[in-house]
Order: C-alpha cells, then structure tokens, then sequence
C-alpha cells in the first residue's frame, strides 16, 4: 500500500470500559468481526469487515483512570509524528498524548485543536492504517464540529497544509479540506442550537453501510440513540448514532442520494 499523505485520515479506535459489550454492538450494527485481543498492547483488538481491518477496540489500560465516556478517536497520516506534534504547538493546539512507538506497527501521538477537537496522528510501521475505505462497515468520511470555526481553520490548515473550500450557502457554515487531490475532512460550525454549550467541539467518524435505516434500528435494539437522522442529502442518507457507552458516531448509505450536490467556493 502506498504511503498515505500527512494529514489524511489512516485509522480510527475507541476505548470502551465493555469491550466485549461494545464487540456485540458494532458486529451487529456495521457488521464487523474482530481478532484476537493484542495482550501486549492492553488487549487493543482490530475489527474486520470482509477480511480487512477497518477499525478497533481497546478496554481501559488495568490501574489508569476509566474515559468518562467512550469515543471514536481518527489518526491521520503523520510522516514525523514528532515534526508534527511540534507543528501542533506552534498552532497552538495541545499534545495530550506525547510521540511513542507501538511496538513495530507504528508511532502515535494524540493532540487537541484550539477549540478542543480530540484527534491523533499516526506514522505508520507494519501497521498502514485501514485495509478498507468507503464501503460498507468501513470508514468513508469525517467531519470537525468545532465552536470556534476561525480557530480550527487557521489550525489544521497550518498543521497539515490543507486547502479549504467553503460551501456557497448562507444558512450553513460548512467547509472541506483538502490536499489537493482530493477531500480529506469537512468542518462544520457548531452553535449552542445544534447542542448544549457544555459539550466540547469534537470530530466526528462517518462509516458506509448498505441500508442507514437499518443500521439506525439495529443501534437503537442495541441500546443506542438515534441523535439527528435519518436524513436525505446529496452526499446520502446518514444519521449521527450514540452507542450505548456514549461513543457517538455516524452511518451514512452514500449511494441513496436526493438533492444536487451544494458548490463549493
């Protein structure tokens, strides 16, 4: 597999204090199986789709402290994960995470932006990222949610040399980035309306499934919550799901489209 360019999207995981309750959920829900359980490295366990890896799923380290709530945290492609994180500063964004190795498979770090999205970087070992992108139970998209659209721009921008386009609707503070070649995350503004002050900016994980309604009621006889959704769009239908751990994430039928695809300027 070729090396992927700084800044795109390479991998996603989340800690869940049931793992094994968070296994049954997303087999069920995006029709995933998983290995066996690295015990070297705290029991961080992959998920496949068809074979290839497209995700996975770690229980608390044993001693530390337990997340006080689950979620989907996406890697994007570093070739220095320490450049990088220096870059990160410079934009004044925050390393929670510093640079380590996980073993050969890779080095990662975990860092915030300025207005609090969570996301890591990840410069790749023998462990490239995902196997499968863009169909069914696989990742296809992500988007920033930022309260402070001004201060992530200027941030992922500087950290990744990404380009921005904006979506030509008034009603709508929407952009993508890009690496020149093609879109890499898009980023939505994030008001109170749209929810409480008191949850974070955050950077939401989309995967591809067959049939969004019935991924959205699988999740919900699982003791998920449907949050916004279903809803038709020109890039598909798709709804925003919380597991039942909290982790909250989005499944999106990216062949069921309705509507003329916005331009961007």
């Amino acid at each position: 597999m070729a090396a992927r360019p700084e800044g795109t999207p390479v991998w996603t995981d989340a800690m869940f204090t049931d793992a094994e309750g968070a296994r049954t959920f997303y087999g069920d829900v995006l029709g995933w199986t998983f290995g066996e359980a690295s015990t070297e490295f705290g029991n961080y366990t992959q998920a496949y789709k068809d074979g290839k890896a497209v995700a996975a799923v770690v229980p608390p380290m044993p001693g530390g402290e337990e997340p006080p709530q689950s979620a989907w945290c996406l890697y994007l492609a570093s070739d220095d994960v320490e450049a990088a994180a220096g870059r990160i500063r410079d934009a004044g964004g925050e390393v929670l995470m510093e640079p380590m190795r996980v073993g050969d498979f890779g080095s990662m770090c975990i860092a915030r932006d300025p207005a609090g999205v969570v996301f890591g970087l990840w410069q790749a070992g023998v462990h490239e990222g995902f196997e499968l992108e863009g169909e069914s139970g696989a990742y296809v998209w992500a988007e920033v949610f930022t309260r402070d659209p001004a201060a992530s721009d200027a941030f992922f921008t500087a950290v990744f040399g990404y380009g921005a386009k904006r979506m030509a609707d008034d009603a709508v503070d929407y952009k993508v980035f890009d690496l020149g070649d093609g879109p890499v995350l898009g980023r939505m503004r994030l008001t109170d309306e749209d929810l409480p002050p008191e949850v974070p900016s955050y950077l939401q994980v989309y995967f591809a499934v067959d049939n969004c309604d019935l991924a959205v009621t699988a999740a919900r006889r699982l003791g998920g919550t449907a949050l916004f959704g279903p809803m038709d769009s020109p890039f598909g239908r798709f709804a925003a799901l919380r597991d039942p751990q909290g982790a909250v994430f989005a499944v999106i039928d990216v062949r069921t489209t309705v509507g003329e695809m916005p331009p961007m300027v």
